[in-house]
């Protein structure tokens, strides 16, 4: 008895996507199916970046095509595509970015800036076009922990800046324009003026995602982010401590105040292991991230340790995803990665991008 296109469409539609625990047919990602003789093509198309995971799936979709009855040979084409998804009120999307992703915190050092570097570049190693806003106008971080300190970005036209480039990722920071030692002494209309000059005349080119790395607290950048920018959502980073988890719930409050929903949290220095003895300690506490996740009903996107390669290697310009990239600290970056972006991937389109603009007139 041979196999039917349709047949084979649905037998594929009703596998398990490894990634989001969800048949492949929920999220339409069987884009193609054909049988030819014993001869059988099948094409998936995720709807995120999940570079490291294609031979997987391709093996997982061999493997139970080739158990169907007639079925003699399988090829099956693996790849992704990214779409932008829709974003508070009525908020207009960034010419050049599909998608926001604002890191917060709501304290300062919980490593949010670390975490903002490193999704983004793992990001990127899974295969999308990403780029970094440094938000933080009073104590910006990227250009250290990118390896740019020296660098400054040009403007063709006098106008707008072209984002610098480091490991793969487009840049932009308020401390690639000012001396590193120059303090922003800025009242709050003048910090977020300089944040929305960063954001709207940067020439950033054909972005998947844009992480912004948001300064702590719930001040007027945060604020101006919500009302202007068109987040598509956003990631909270805490450690497991009390005192940190107090402020996350406030900063993820007010996300949810101004309608950006929260993609998740990250529990950062979740655990320590001794580099001597290999002792593991909770020194900032344990479960933390994971109770607030149940709480509030979002996800945990992961907890990632206390290790000093992680400092030492952003530290120098080459972050932990870029220095090591093989290694298990990458591998958990790039883990949390994936999970943002399927759940931007299961929120729903935005349409406007596939509609021209129309005009009625009198004539």
């Amino acid at each position: 008895m041979s196999l039917s296109q349709q047949q084979l469409l649905e037998h594929v539609g009703s596998l398990t996507d490894p990634n989001t625990g969800k048949p492949y047919a929920a999220a339409k990602a069987v884009k193609a199916a054909s049988v030819d003789g014993g001869r059988a093509k099948v094409t998936i198309e995720l709807g995120y970046p999940a570079r490291s995971q294609f031979a997987a799936i391709r093996a997982q979709i061999e493997g139970a095509v080739k158990a169907l009855p007639g079925v003699e040979s399988v090829l099956v084409e693996v790849g992704s595509r990214v779409v932008p998804h829709t974003v508070q009120g009525n908020v207009k999307l960034l010419p050049g970015v599909k998608n926001i992703i604002a890191v917060s915190s709501g304290k300062g050092g919980v490593g949010k800036s670390t975490t903002a570097v490193n999704l983004a570049l793992a990001l990127a190693s899974e295969g999308a076009r990403v780029g970094i806003l440094d938000a933080d106008i009073y104590g910006p971080s990227q250009p250290q922990m990118l390896g740019l300190n020296d660098a400054r970005p040009e403007s063709e036209d006098g106008k707008t800046m072209i984002p610098l480039r480091a490991h793969g990722l487009q840049a932009n920071s308020i401390g690639f324009l000012v001396d590193v030692e120059q303090p922003m002494v800025w009242r709050g209309p003048m910090a977020t003026q300089a944040l929305r000059q960063l954001l709207m005349d940067t020439n950033w080119d054909e972005l998947d995602y844009l992480v912004i790395d948001m300064p702590p607290g719930t001040g007027d950048i945060q604020l101006t982010l919500a009302q202007i920018v068109p987040v598509t959502g956003a990631v909270i980073v805490t450690t497991p401590q009390d005192i940190a988890l107090l402020d996350a719930r406030k900063g993820l409050k007010m996300f949810e105040k101004v309608g950006i929903p929260i993609l998740g949290i990250v529990e950062n220095m979740s655990i320590h292991i001794c580099s001597n003895c290999g002792h593991a300690e909770h020194i900032f506490g344990a479960g933390g991230g994971e109770k607030m996740c149940a709480d509030y009903g979002v996800p945990f996107l992961g907890g990632l340790p206390l290790d000093i390669r992680i400092r030492e290697q952003t530290d120098s310009g080459t972050p932990t995803v870029v220095a090591d990239a093989h290694g298990p600290l990458a591998d958990a970056y790039r883990s949390i990665a994936r999970k943002v972006a399927i759940s931007i991937a299961e929120r729903q389109r935005d349409m406007r991008f596939k509609f021209p603009n129309i005009v009625v007139q009198n004539t």
